[in-house]
C-alpha cells in the first residue's frame, strides 16, 4: 500500500525546500510509479499543496496521464475549495485545471465550469478557460448557457464572447446559428473590438456547415465586404466548405474585386479547391488580374504539375 504521506516528504513538499527542487523530485516520480499508483499520488499533492507552481506541475504530470479518478480534485482547485489566501496567485492553476478537466472529457465537470463561467466577478482568463472546455467536453447542456455569453452586449470581456462562439462551433448544435448570425448582421462597425469577435463567429458558423441555410449564407456573403481583411478571409474559407451552388460565383466576385491581394490569394485558393485547374489558367493568362495574383497562380500550377506527375510516375 503507497504511503502518500512519506512520498510527499521525499518530495519535499512538507519540508518547504526550494521550489524547483520539488518539482523536480515529482517529476522523476513516474520512473519509479506506475500510472495507477501515479494517479494516487497526484491526487493526494493536489489536495494537499498550496504552492502554485508546484500544482502547476502536478496538473501538467496528472494531465499526461488523464484519469478520471483526478477529477474530483481538479474541480475542488477550479472552484478553490481548498485555498485560503490571495486568488490572483492561483489564476494559472485553475486555468490549467480547466484545460486538464476538458481532456478529461467527462459530463460531471460540466456543471462547474458553467459556474466559474456565468460568474461575473471571476477572473477572464479562468472564464476563457472554462468555455473552452465546454465546448471540447461536448455536451449539449452547455448549449444555451453559451449562446447566452455570445449574445450578452453587456458582458465586459469580448474575448470571453470570442471564446463562447468558438465553443458553439465545437458544439455543433444547430441551436447557435442564430445567435451567431444575429452578430454578423448587427455588429458591422470597421476594425473594432468585435473584429475577432466576427472571425470566432464566423469559423464557429463554418463548423456547423448550415449549407443551405440561406440566412446563413448571405451573412457569410456580406462578411466579403467587411473591412477586417481577416474576417473577408475567413468568410471566404466558410463558403467554400459550404457546399452551397453560389459559393463558386460569390467567391470569384471578391477574386475579382476585393483590394487585398491576400485576400485574392486565399479566394484564388478557395475556388482551386471548389473547381480545380480551370481557375489557375484562367487567372495565369487574363489581363483582368494583377501580377502578384498571376505568380500566385503560376506556382500553384508548378505545384499542381508536379503533383501530377508523380501520381503518373506511381502509377
Amino acid at each position: 500500500m503507497l504511503d502518500l504521506e512519506s512520498i510527499a516528504e521525499k518530495c519535499g513538499i512538507f519540508d518547504g525546500d526550494d521550489t524547483n527542487s520539488v518539482i523536480a523530485n515529482i517529476q522523476k516520480l513516474d520512473e519509479s510509479y506506475e500510472p495507477a499508483n501515479l494517479v494516487k499520488i497526484y491526487s493526494y499533492f493536489l489536495s494537499i499543496s498550496k504552492n502554485p507552481a508546484i500544482l502547476m506541475c502536478v496538473i501538467q504530470c496528472s494531465d499526461r496521464i488523464r484519469d478520471k479518478a483526478l477529477l474530483g480534485q481538479l474541480l475542488d482547485l477550479l472552484l478553490m475549495k481548498n485555498i485560503d489566501g490571495d486568488k490572483e496567485a492561483f489564476i494559472n492553476v485553475r486555468v490549467m485545471c480547466a484545460k486538464a478537466i476538458a481532456n478529461l472529457k467527462d459530463t460531471s465537470a460540466v456543471t462547474p465550469l458553467l459556474y466559474c463561467l456565468n460568474n461575473r466577478d471571476e477572473n477572464y482568463k479562468i472564464r476563457l478557460a472554462c468555455a473552452d472546455a465546454l465546448g471540447r467536453i461536448g455536451d449539449r447542456y452547455a448549449v444555451a448557457p453559451l449562446i447566452e455569453v455570445v449574445k450578452d452586449e453587456n458582458e465586459k470581456s469580448v474575448y470571453l464572447r470570442e471564446s463562447a462562439a468558438s465553443a458553439l462551433g465545437m458544439l455543433g448544435d444547430i441551436r447557435a446559428v442564430d445567435p451567431l448570425v444575429s452578430i454578423l448582421e448587427t455588429q458591422k462597425g470597421i476594425w473594432n473590438k468585435f473584429t475577432f469577435l466576427k472571425e470566432r463567429v464566423i469559423e464557429a458558423l463554418g463548423k456547423l456547415r448550415c449549407d443551405h441555410d440561406e440566412r446563413v449564407f448571405n451573412a457569410l456573403k456580406n462578411s466579403l465586404l467587411d473591412e477586417s481583411p481577416q474576417i473577408r478571409i475567413n468568410a471566404i474559407e466558410a463558403i467554400m466548405d459550404s457546399d452551397n451552388p453560389r459559393a463558386v460565383e460569390v467567391i470569384k466576385d471578391c477574386l475579382v474585386e476585393d483590394k487585398d491581394e491576400e485576400v485574392k490569394k486565399n479566394a484564388l485558393i478557395a475556388l482551386y479547391n471548389l473547381i480545380g485547374r480551370e481557375i489557375l489558367d484562367e487567372v495565369a493568362n487574363s489581363a483582368d488580374y494583377s501580377d502578384s495574383l498571376k505568380m500566385e497562380a503560376v506556382s500553384m500550377i508548378s505545384e499542381y504539375e508536379e503533383d501530377t506527375d508523380g501520381v503518373n510516375e506511381d502509377v
